[in-house]
């Protein structure tokens, strides 16, 4: 089962995340999600767990538990939607009518 977890401190690594979770169950993988620009962490990031019972456990003690001075979100993680990016297009006119200038 992969778990969002949020409101994270900008300064946890992904070693002190993992350390966190491995109390309550086999942790498959974890991610921080960091800014493509400037490779900042984001705040948040994601735990992969095998077991979902042992990921529900996770869930029911790390939600709310504050972590390097914060009080972290834990929650099952939603399945991506696809093609759901961010990014906004630029618009306008892409068929080269730039108006008649006769």
């Amino acid at each position: 089962m992969k778990l969002y977890v949020g409101n994270m401190s900008f300064d946890i690594t992904e070693d002190a995340l993992r350390k966190e979770f491995e109390p309550h169950g086999e942790v498959a993988s974890v991610a921080i999600i960091t800014d493509k620009f400037t490779s900042r962490p984001r705040g948040f990031g994601f735990v992969e767990m095998n077991d979902d019972e042992q990921a529900k456990a996770a869930i029911k003690a790390l939600n709310e538990k504050e972590v390097l001075g914060r009080k972290i979100k834990v929650n099952e993680a939603r399945p991506r939607e696809e093609g759901a990016r961010g990014g906004g297009g630029r618009g306008g006119d892409r068929g080269g009518n730039r108006g008649n200038r006769w």
